[in-house]
């Protein structure tokens, strides 16, 4: 790739970056703006809010958490929020950086990006992040590009291509949501939220999900504790096929969704065991899930599909999410392609998501 110029002139106006040790000092403008984006910002939002509700309620702190903002300030001293990074982890481990946009996408333009990502990156030195904390940048497409080339420049440390993951970030709302339910043609089924009982079931289709996601794989013992983490949360569904002669029914698909706020879900995982595929079961599940959410308060359900799984986008299309149908060229706010570009594993130390 050619070498990008870190520092090009800003016209009109300054930047401004700031960092946030805890939920809880970020000033109320930034999280005005990522509300008002919560599709787009759903790497981000739904951490800042749990993290906040500990904060407040006087719970264990996690030190490790940080959030950087990165603000335009105009010749009149108004500010406009542009970007916010975010260096977080869960229980499960340490999440990529996330970088947000609070502009269109149309705006993420090199002349536009540059500048505002070194400053972050500035921002990242000064808070003293390691460098084998930084294993992949997960951001809408363009940012993510710039980000991996201005790191690799700044730090020595190469990124690989092409991207651990690339994908579309696509959403489902009420009014796009299809209610047509295909049905099985043998035997019968149920879907519903997991329980303790499914557990080991749960934990085998969390194998298999990872298995598929080089290089996050999870041994069992990892599968089994994120299926734990998962169901005590309440944040899985299943589906359960009973064929007919069967004496008790099987697990053949689940549905996750682990990124929420009050007016959006985010799904983060669907896997359906081999021997299922084929019946229409993840399509079922994820409208069934999405019925769910849209009707007990949620305005939007978002997701990611990958470019190079026209199956899983198809899927989706046909429950209502918007922007995957290929032979339309119809521009839809919301809808956009993300990456994930990872960092030389011999210098960093991967974490889970």
């Amino acid at each position: 790739m050619p070498s990008i110029k870190l520092a090009p002139a800003i016209e009109d106006c300054t930047l401004e970056t700031s960092v946030y040790n805890l939920a809880s000092c970020i000033p109320s403008y930034i999280f005005d703006n990522l509300e008002q984006l919560s599709i787009q910002t759903n790497v981000v939002l739904p951490l800042l809010e749990k993290a906040i509700s500990i904060e407040r309620s006087g719970g264990i702190v996690d030190n490790d958490n940080l959030w950087i903002s990165c603000s335009s300030v105009d010749l009149n001293g108004n500010k406009s929020l542009d970007l916010v990074l975010s260096c977080t982890e869960s229980e499960m481990g340490k999440y990529p950086i996330f970088i947000v946009a609070t502009v269109p996408f149309s705006h993420l333009t090199s002349q536009f990006l540059a500048p505002r990502i070194y400053e972050l990156i500035l921002a990242m030195k000064r808070a003293r992040i390691p460098l084998q904390r930084v294993y992949s940048i997960f951001a809408p497409e363009p940012i993510a590009q710039l980000f991996a080339i201005i790191w690799t420049e700044f730090t020595g440390v190469v990124h690989y291509e092409p991207p651990y993951y690339a994908a579309m970030l696509s959403f489902c709302t009420r009014s796009s949501l299809r209610h047509h339910q295909a049905k099985l043609v043998h035997g019968s089924h149920n879907l519903r939220i997991a329980s303790m009982s499914d557990l080991q079931a749960v934990a085998e289709l969390c194998y298999g999900f990872a298995a598929e996601s080089e290089p996050f794989i999870l041994d069992e013992s990892g599968a089994l504790k994120e299926a734990e983490i998962l169901i005590r949360k309440e944040q899985v569904w299943v589906h359960e096929i009973q064929n007919e002669g069967s004496s008790r029914p099987e697990i053949a698909c689940l549905v996750a969704y682990t990124r929420n706020t009050q007016t959006t879900a985010t799904i983060t995982k669907v896997i359906t065991s081999p021997r299922h595929r084929g019946l229409g079961c993840a399509q079922r599940l994820v409208r069934q899930v999405c019925k769910h959410l849209l009707y007990s308060g949620k305005q939007s359900v978002a997701l990611y599909v990958a470019h190079d799984n026209g199956a899983a986008g198809k899927v989706y299309h046909n429950v209502g999410f918007l922007g995957l149908d290929k032979s339309h060229d119809q521009v839809i706010e919301g809808v956009e392609p993300w990456s994930e570009i990872g960092f030389d594993r011999a210098k960093v130390q991967l974490g889970h998501w």
